[in-house]
C-alpha cells in the first residue's frame, strides 16, 4: 500500500468513526435540533484542573481551548484539531477579534501576546512591552483594538490594524480580573481594588467608580427606560462580591444601583443581557432569574436585620438545577438561553421562558462548568471540572433543494437525506465528505459543497454513488441542477456544465460554458435557476435571460428597470418571480413577454415557492421571516394577465419553506427535521364531505376557493351555502377570470335573466379587448372598460356605454375623437341632464350646440330649441325665451316655459303663455294673482276649475256684482255662497230652496230655515232646520208653535232616539196614541209603545201593524202573549182579521204557525173568491220558508199549485193558447171545491176550453157535472143551451195528452201530470205552463227561482214582462239554462222539519 492510499484509507476511517460517534452520542429530545453530539474532547486533554474555551466569533468555524498543561489547542467544528501552541507558562486570557480572523493569547511567564491567524493558521508575537503579568485579555467588539490587563493594574491597548501599542500605567492599583468593550468602544475594567474604570479607545479614563467589594462578570448595556439613550449602551454592570449586581449609568454617574436577590438563590454565578433591558442571572443554587432594568420596575426593600436593598422585580424565576448551577448563555441568533448544572443543560425560549426548549442530560458527567454557544447559535459547549467538553449541535445549518417533490435537506452535519413526501417513498441517505454550504438536487444527482468545490452523487437504482468533485474558480454561491446538466453561481457569475463530464451526443462546445460572455463583461449575475429545458438567470444590470441548453442559445431577454436580486421559475420556467433591486416582486410569463406587478410584496421577501399540484399551478407562496404571502396568477383576466392577493399565513419561527404541493408547505426546521404546515388561505378547501361543515365553515370555504380561482370545488360549497351573495361574488370572480361558461352558469343558478342574456349576447365575440371591455362594465367597471374598448376593434362601443350610463363628459371627449357627428345628439342628452340638475347656463349652452339645421334631425332641433326657450327664461334671458316659445307649435312647451315664468313671479308673459296653450285655467289663475280680472272674464266660458270660478265670484261679490257672482259661485259648485247670494241679496228664495234640496247643503239649509223663520213659515223652517241636523231647535220651533206632527213627518228614521222619545211624549201629552206609539217604538221603548197601540181603535190597521212590528223587534213573551190576546179579541171581546197573526208570527220568525195562519187566510180568500190574493198569501209563506230552510207543508204546496193553476188558465187563454189553457182548467176542476164561490163559473169556463181544444170528452164530463140540479140553474143562459147539446149528443173522442219524461227517473208520463208512478217523486212543476218540468230544458226565475220549462219562459215574455208566480220583472238575459237539477227535484234536501 502507497503512502497516498494509506492516507485515504486513514481519512475514510476517522470519516466512518466521526459518524459513528455522532450516532452513538445522539440523544432526541422532541424536534429542538440538541439532538446529537458532535465530537468531545477526552479525559484530561490539557492536563489536570478544568479546561477553557473560546469559539470563533462570526463564523464559528474553530474553537480555542486551554488548560494547565500550558498549550492552546484550536479545533475545527467537527472536533479535529487545527493547531496547537505550547507557551510558556499557564494561559491568563484567551479571545477573538471581532471578525473571529484573529486568536489573542496571554501567559504567564512572557510578556509577549500571541496572535493566531484563523485564514492563514500563522502564528506571531508582539511584544507588550509590559513588565508584570498579563492576567486580562479583551479585544473591541467594533474594533481592531485589544486591551491587555496585567497583575499590577496596567494597561495596554493594542491597535492590531495599525500595529499601534498604548501602555498606560497604574490604570489601577491591583490585578485587572475583568473587563469589557462597548459598542461605542468603550472599555470597562474591573480590578481588585474595588474599583471599576471606564476608559475610551486611547485609554483615557472617562469614569470610575468604586465598589463595596471584588467586581467580576463585568459588561456594557443599556437599561431601559421611556426615552432611548443618545450614548446607546449607557450602563456598566457588574456582579459584585458574588451578592449584587452593580449598574452604573455613565449618563448619571452619581446615582448607580446595586441591585440584591434573596439569599436562597445563594451566590451569582453569571448574568446575561437580552432584549429590551432584561438581564438573566444565574445562581448558585440552580435558580435561574430574569430581571428588568426599567427604573418603574425597581424598588427598595427592608430586610429582617432593617437592612435597605433595591430589588428589581422578577419576571421569571425557576429552579433549573436541583444542587448547583454552574454557567449560563444566552444565543441572540437562536433566541435561546441555557443553563447548565448537575449533569445536564437545560435551554429555554426567550420568547416563553416558562416552556423548555430542551434537556441535555450527560449521564457520564457530574461536574459541569462553562456553557458557550457560537455566534450562530449552530453548537453548544459544555465543559466539566475534570478538564472535559462536549460540542452539541443546536441547530443546523438550513441547507434544502427541491426538484418536483423531492426534497434534499442537511439532517446532519456530514449527511443528506433524500424525502418526498408526495409519493411516500423511502428516504435517501447520503453520507457526504464536508460540511456544505450550498446544496442543489436534480432529476438524477445530488450536488454538495462548501467554498469552491462541489461533490456529486447519482442517485441510481443501486443507492446513491458518488460520480466526482470539481473546482470552481471562485466561491460558490449556489448551485442548481436538471438532468443533465449543473449551473453553479461564484462571483457574479454562473458556469454551465455537464454533471457527467462526455457523452456521445456531446460535443466540447456544449460541454460547459459561462456566463456572462465576453460581450457583457461589466455584467454582474446576482440570481439563477434551471428548468428540465432553461438556465435562467438575471443580473445586476436588470437582465432576465432564458438559455436553452437543448438548443444551445439564448431564446428569451427581458431587461428590467432595475436590478434583479432573485429568481424564483415554477416548474416548466415559463413563468417566474423576480425580486429587484427595490425590493418590488413581479411576475414575468416568458410566452407572451409580459410583467405584472405583485400586490402587498413584503420588502424583507426571502423566497418564493410556485406549487406543485398541477390543477393550481397558478398558486404561488411568497414568504419573509414571519408570514407566508399566497397568490395567484391569473394570466387571462378583464384587464388582462393579473396577480391576485390572497392572504397570509404565519411562519413558525425558526423554520424555512422549501415546497408547496396543494396547499401545504414543507417546511425545513433546525433540527434537519421536515415539516407541513397547511396554508390559512387552504384551511377549508379541502373536505371530502362539505355537507359536515358548518355554515360559517362552508362560506369560508367558497370564499377561499373563489380567491384561489378554484371554481369546480366553490361550486359545491356554494351549493351548500345556498346564499346569494356568496353565488355573486362566484360569479363576478369567473367573469374577472373570463371563464363565461361557468359564470352563466352561476348566475342561471341563482335566476339572473339579465346578466345571462347579456352574456350569452358576447360570448361569441372574439375580440379579446372587446369582449373584456363587455365583461368589465357588466361588472360596473367603468374606466378599465372604456380603456378596453378603446384598444379593441370596436372603440364606439366606450361611447355608447358613457352615453348609457350619462357620462356626458367622458361621451363628449370620446365624440370628438370616434364620432363627431353624434357629439350635437350627446349635447343635447347631456343639456337635458344639466337641466334636471339645475345647471341652466351650462344646459343653455350645450342645447345651442346640439342645434344641427338638418332637416332629416328636425325633431332634434325642435327639442333643443325647446331647451334653448326654458333655459333663457332660467338664465333671465325672459323676452327670448317667451319669443321662442310662442314661435314654436308645441303646446307642451308653452306650458313648462309658463311655470318656469310663474315661479319666478312673471304673471303676465306666464298668463299669456298659459292662453297660447290653450291651458284656460292655469291662464286665469295667473291673471288672478295679476288682478287682471278682465282677461279672467274672457276666458270664463273655457275654465273647468272650481277654484278658479270661485275666486272670480268673489272680486264679482266684492264688486256688488251679485248676480255675477250667483253664476260664478255655481260653476265653482259652492252652493252655500250661491244660497246666500240668493236669500241676502238676490231676494229669490225659490231658487235657493231648489239648490238645498238638490245639494242637501246642512249650511244652506240652516240659512234657509232662518229665512223661513223670518217670514212665520214655521213648517219649511222646521223642514230646513232637521235638513241642517238642528233637530233641536226644529223640535223647540214644532212644539212652540203646534208643528209636532209636521216635524215628525220631516224627521223620518234619521234622528236619534232621544228625538223620537221627546216626539213620543209630546204626542202622549197630546192623547195621541198613534203618534205616541210610533216614536216610542223608534226610540226603543217597545212596552210604553204596545201600550198606545193597544189604546188605539180596534179598526186601525196601521195601529195594529205597528203593535207586531214592535213585538217583533222587542223579542219580548210578555208582549207578545199581550198582542195574541188582543188579536183574538180576548181584551175587547172582537177577535181581528186572520191576517194580522199571520203578520204576527212572520214578525216572530215562527214560520210552522205562520205557514198555517197562512192556509186558513189562504182558504178564506178562496172562499171568498180572492183567489190572487191567495196567491200572494201562500207565495210569501212558501218564500219565507224555503228562506229559512223549513220544510214547506204538502196542503200549502199543493193549494199553491192549484191556485197558480188558476192563474196561468187564465193567462194561457188571455194569449190563446187554449190547449193550455184548458189542461189548467182541468186540474183546477178537479179540484172544485177550494173554489166554492166561483164553481159554476169555473165549470161553465172548463167545458167551454176542452171543447174548444178537442177535449171532447172532458168537456163532457164538465158538462154532465154542470148538468146537477145545484148547478144548472146557476149556468150563464148564454151557455147554457151549449152545454146541454154536449150532455144530450155526447163526442167523447179525445186524444191523449202527451208524454214527456220524468225529470228524476226519466219515465215517460202525461205532460200535467205532477206525480211520477215508477219513482214516486212529486215533481215540479212549470211556473209557466203548469206541466212537471223536463231537466233538458230547466230554467228558473232570478227573482222567485222557481223552476220553469226554459223554451216556454223565452215564449211568455215575447207578451208578458213579468213572472206568473211572483209578477216580478223578468229580463230575457238573464234566464240561463240549469245544469244542475237536484235543488229542484229534491227541495227537501237541507231543510229542517
Amino acid at each position: 500500500m502507497t503512502a497516498i492510499q494509506y492516507k485515504a484509507a486513514m481519512q475514510a476511517e476517522i470519516l466512518n468513526r466521526r459518524r459513528k460517534e455522532y450516532r452513538k452520542q445522539e440523544r432526541i429530545m422532541g424536534s429542538s435540533g440538541l439532538n446529537k453530539r458532535v465530537f468531545s474532547l477526552a479525559d484530561k486533554s490539557h492536563g489536570q484542573g478544568g479546561i477553557f474555551y473560546s469559539w470563533q466569533r462570526a463564523h464559528g468555524n474553530y474553537l480555542a481551548t486551554t488548560g494547565f498543561d500550558h498549550a492552546v489547542r484550536i479545533y475545527d467544528r467537527h472536533g479535529e484539531l487545527k493547531e496547537e501552541i505550547n507557551l510558556p507558562g499557564m494561559c491568563t486570557g484567551l479571545g477573538w477579534d471581532s471578525d473571529g480572523d484573529i486568536l489573542g493569547i496571554v501567559c504567564e511567564k512572557s510578556t509577549a501576546i500571541i496572535l493566531w491567524d484563523a485564514n492563514s493558521h500563522r502564528t506571531t508575537q508582539i511584544d507588550s512591552g509590559l513588565k508584570d503579568t498579563m492576567t486580562f485579555l479583551k479585544w473591541s467588539n467594533t474594533g481592531p483594538q485589544l486591551a491587555v490587563g496585567t497583575l499590577k493594574g496596567n494597561l495596554m491597548i493594542y491597535n492590531h490594524q495599525t500595529s499601534r501599542k498604548i501602555p498606560i500605567i497604574g490604570k489601577h492599583i491591583k490585578k485587572i480580573t475583568c473587563g469589557a468593550w462597548s459598542a461605542e468602544n468603550l472599555l470597562a475594567l474591573g480590578s481588585e481594588d474595588k474599583t471599576i474604570s471606564i476608559s475610551n479607545a486611547d485609554g483615557d479614563t472617562l469614569r470610575q467608580a468604586t465598589l463595596r467589594a471584588d467586581p467580576a462578570e463585568i459588561d456594557f448595556s443599556e437599561m431601559k427606560g421611556d426615552e432611548r439613550s443618545a450614548i446607546g449602551q449607557n450602563t456598566v454592570s457588574v456582579v459584585v462580591g458574588k451578592k449584587t449586581l452593580f449598574l452604573y449609568n455613565i449618563n448619571d454617574p452619581e446615582n448607580p444601583i446595586e441591585l440584591a436577590f434573596q439569599q436562597r438563590y445563594g451566590s451569582i454565578i453569571s448574568y446575561k443581557w437580552y432584549g429590551d433591558g432584561y438581564i438573566l442571572i444565574g445562581f448558585s443554587h440552580g435558580y435561574f432569574v430574569v430581571i428588568s432594568t426599567h427604573l418603574k420596575e425597581i424598588g427598595q426593600v427592608v430586610d429582617k436585620r432593617g437592612k435597605l436593598h433595591v430589588v428589581s422585580e422578577e419576571l421569571f424565576q425557576a429552579r433549573n438545577h436541583k444542587d448547583s448551577l454552574a454557567s449560563i448563555a444566552i444565543s441572540t441568533s437562536l433566541n435561546k438561553a441555557a443553563s447548565c448544572g448537575d449533569n445536564c443543560i437545560k435551554v429555554h425560549d426567550l420568547s416563553d421562558l416558562k416552556e423548555m426548549y430542551a434537556i441535555i442530560t450527560l449521564d457520564d458527567e457530574r461536574g459541569l462548568d462553562k456553557i458557550g454557544w457560537t455566534d450562530d447559535g449552530q453548537l453548544l459547549a459544555v465543559s466539566t471540572q475534570r478538564g472535559n467538553l462536549h460540542v452539541y449541535l443546536a441547530r443546523l445549518p438550513m441547507l434544502a433543494a427541491v426538484t418536483q417533490t423531492r426534497i434534499a435537506h442537511l439532517t446532519s452535519l456530514l449527511e443528506v437525506t433524500i424525502d418526498d413526501l408526495v409519493t411516500k417513498e423511502p428516504p435517501i441517505t447520503i453520507a457526504i465528505e464536508v460540511e456544505p454550504s450550498f446544496l442543489g438536487i436534480g432529476q438524477y444527482h445530488v450536488a454538495v459543497g462548501m467554498n469552491n468545490r462541489a461533490w456529486f452523487y447519482l442517485l441510481g437504482d443501486d443507492g446513491p454513488q458518488r460520480l466526482k468533485d470539481r473546482e470552481y474558480l471562485g466561491t460558490v454561491q449556489s448551485i442548481s441542477l436538471n438532468g443533465d446538466y449543473a449551473a453553479v453561481s461564484f462571483e457574479g457569475k454562473v458556469q454551465l456544465h455537464m454533471i457527467e463530464g462526455e457523452t456521445t451526443a456531446a460535443t466540447d462546445e456544449r460541454e460547459t460554458r459561462l456566463f456572462p460572455g465576453k460581450d457583457d463583461r461589466d455584467v454582474r449575475i446576482t440570481c439563477h435557476d434551471m428548468t428540465p429545458e432553461f438556465l435562467i438567470y438575471g443580473t445586476d444590470r436588470g437582465d432576465v435571460r432564458y438559455f436553452f441548453i437543448e438548443d444551445w442559445q439564448f431564446v428569451v431577454e427581458y431587461r428590467h428597470v432595475a436590478g434583479i436580486r432573485k429568481l424564483f421559475p415554477d416548474a416548466s420556467g415559463t413563468r417566474l418571480v423576480f425580486v429587484d433591486e427595490k425590493t418590488d416582486g413581479y411576475v414575468y410569463n416568458a410566452v407572451n413577454d409580459t410583467v405584472i406587478d405583485i400586490p402587498n410584496f413584503s420588502a424583507s421577501i426571502k423566497g418564493v415557492l410556485w406549487e406543485n399540484w398541477q390543477l393550481d399551478k397558478s398558486v404561488f407562496v411568497a414568504y419573509d421571516s414571519e408570514k407566508l404571502y399566497t397568490y395567484v396568477y391569473c394570466r387571462e383576466s378583464v384587464t388582462g394577465s393579473q396577480v391576485l392577493y390572497v392572504g397570509e399565513t404565519r411562519l413558525p419561527y425558526g423554520q424555512i419553506p422549501i415546497m408547496l404541493h396543494n396547499g401545504e408547505i414543507t417546511l425545513q426546521t433546525q433540527s434537519g427535521k421536515l415539516g407541513n404546515l397547511q396554508l390559512n388561505t387552504h384551511s377549508h378547501v379541502f373536505h371530502e364531505n362539505p355537507q359536515d361543515l358548518k355554515p360559517a365553515e362552508l362560506s369560508i370555504a367558497a370564499q377561499q376557493c373563489i380567491k384561489l380561482r378554484r371554481f369546480r370545488d366553490a361550486w359545491i360549497f356554494c351549493h351548500y351555502v345556498n346564499r346569494k351573495e356568496v353565488w355573486v361574488e362566484l360569479g363576478r370572480a369567473a367573469l374577472h377570470s373570463l371563464d363565461l361558461d361557468f359564470a352563466i352558469r352561476v348566475y342561471r343558478n341563482i335566476g339572473d335573466v339579465g346578466m345571462v342574456t347579456s352574456l350569452q349576447k358576447v360570448k361569441s365575440i372574439e375580440d379579446k379587448n372587446l369582449l373584456s371591455g363587455y365583461i368589465a362594465m357588466f361588472l360596473g367597471e367603468f374606466n378599465p372598460s372604456q380603456d378596453l374598448f378603446l384598444a379593441s376593434s370596436y372603440p364606439l362601443a366606450a361611447l355608447e356605454m358613457r352615453r348609457d350610463l350619462l357620462h356626458w363628459d367622458s361621451a363628449l371627449q370620446l365624440a370628438k375623437a370616434l364620432a363627431p357627428e353624434q357629439i350635437s345628439y350627446i349635447s343635447r342628452e347631456y343639456a337635458q341632464q344639466l337641466e334636471f340638475t339645475g345647471d341652466y347656463m351650462n344646459s343653455l349652452s350645450h342645447y345651442e350646440k346640439g342645434i344641427t339645421k338638418d332637416e332629416k334631425a328636425r325633431d332634434h332641433d325642435e327639442i333643443c330649441a325647446a331647451g334653448i326657450a326654458r333655459m333663457s327664461i332660467r338664465t333671465g334671458d325672459i323676452r327670448r325665451g317667451v319669443a321662442m316659445a310662442m314661435k314654436m307649435s308645441s303646446k307642451s312647451l308653452k306650458k313648462e316655459c309658463a311655470g318656469i315664468l310663474e315661479s319666478m313671479k312673471q304673471w303676465t308673459e306666464a298668463a299669456t303663455l298659459y292662453e297660447q296653450g290653450h291651458y284656460y285655467d292655469k291662464a286665469a289663475s295667473v291673471y288672478i294673482r295679476g288682478k287682471n280680472w278682465n282677461k279672467v272674464g274672457e276666458l270664463l266660458q273655457h275654465i273647468t276649475s272650481p277654484k278658479i270660478h270661485a275666486q272670480y265670484a268673489k272680486a264679482k261679490e266684492a264688486d256688488g256684482r251679485y248676480k255675477e257672482a250667483a253664476e260664478a259661485y255655481k260653476m265653482a259648485k259652492e252652493w252655500d255662497h250661491v244660497i246666500r247670494i240668493n236669500l241676502e241679496f238676490l231676494q229669490n228664495p225659490e231658487e235657493a230652496v231648489k239648490i238645498v234640496q238638490e245639494t242637501q247643503s246642512v249650511e244652506g239649509a240652516k240659512m234657509v230655515a232662518k229665512f223661513f223663520q223670518r217670514l212665520n213659515d214655521y213648517a219649511s223652517a222646521i223642514q230646513f232646520l232637521v235638513m241642517s241636523k238642528c233637530n233641536d231647535e226644529a223640535f223647540q220651533l214644532a212644539q212652540s208653535h203646534n208643528q209636532m206632527e209636521i216635524y215628525a213627518d220631516i224627521i223620518g228614521s234619521d234622528a236619534t232616539p232621544e228625538d223620537y222619545q221627546s216626539i213620543a211624549v209630546h204626542f202622549e201629552n197630546e192623547k195621541n196614541h198613534y203618534l205616541s206609539g210610533k216614536f216610542f217604538l223608534l226610540s226603543g221603548q217597545y212596552s210604553r209603545a204596545m201600550k198606545h197601540f193597544l189604546r188605539c181603535n180596534g179598526e186601525d190597521s196601521q195601529a195594529i201593524e205597528l203593535a207586531i212590528e214592535t213585538v217583533g223587534r222587542a223579542n219580548d213573551d210578555q208582549l207578545t202573549h199581550q198582542l195574541i190576546d188582543f188579536l183574538m179579541g180576548e181584551t175587547d171581546g172582537m177577535p181581528k182579521d186572520a191576517k194580522y197573526l199571520f203578520r204576527l208570527y212572520m214578525a216572530l220568525k215562527q214560520y210552522r204557525e205562520a205557514a198555517r195562519t197562512a192556509i186558513i187566510i189562504a182558504r178564506e180568500e178562496q172562499s171568498a173568491g180572492n183567489y190572487r190574493n191567495a196567491h200572494d198569501v201562500l207565495f210569501s209563506m212558501y218564500q219565507e220558508l224555503k228562506d229559512n230552510k223549513i220544510k214547506i207543508p204538502a196542503e200549502m204546496a199543493t193549494n199553491l199549485m192549484i191556485l197558480h193553476s188558476y192563474i196561468l188558465a187564465k193567462i194561457h187563454i188571455k194569449r190563446g193558447d187554449h190547449l193550455k189553457g184548458a189542461r189548467m182548467l182541468i186540474r183546477v176542476a178537479n179540484n172544485i171545491s177550494k173554489f166554492p164561490s166561483h164553481i159554476v163559473p169555473l165549470l161553465t169556463s172548463t167545458v167551454i176550453e176542452c171543447q174548444r181544444s178537442g177535449l171532447k170528452n172532458s168537456a163532457f164530463s164538465y158538462a154532465a157535472m154542470l148538468m146537477r140540479p145545484e148547478y144548472r140553474n146557476q149556468i150563464d143562459l148564454k151557455y147554457k143551451k151549449k152545454i146541454e147539446m154536449i150532455v144530450r149528443k155526447p163526442d167523447k173522442t179525445e186524444e191523449d195528452e202527451p208524454l214527456s219524461p220524468c225529470p228524476v227517473c226519466g219515465f215517460q208520463l202525461p205532460e200535467t201530470e205532477l206525480m211520477c208512478p215508477e219513482c214516486k217523486n212529486n215533481l215540479p212543476y212549470c211556473i209557466i205552463t203548469g206541466r212537471h218540468v223536463v231537466s233538458e230544458d230547466l230554467t228558473a226565475c232570478h227573482t222567485c227561482d222557481f223552476p220553469a220549462i226554459f223554451p216556454e219562459f223565452i215564449k211568455l215574455l215575447e207578451s208578458e214582462e213579468s213572472c206568473p208566480m211572483c209578477a216580478e220583472k223578468v229580463i230575457r238575459e238573464n234566464l240561463q239554462k240549469i245544469t244542475d237539477t237536484k235543488k229542484y227535484m229534491f227541495p227537501e234536501e237541507g231543510v229542517t222539519e
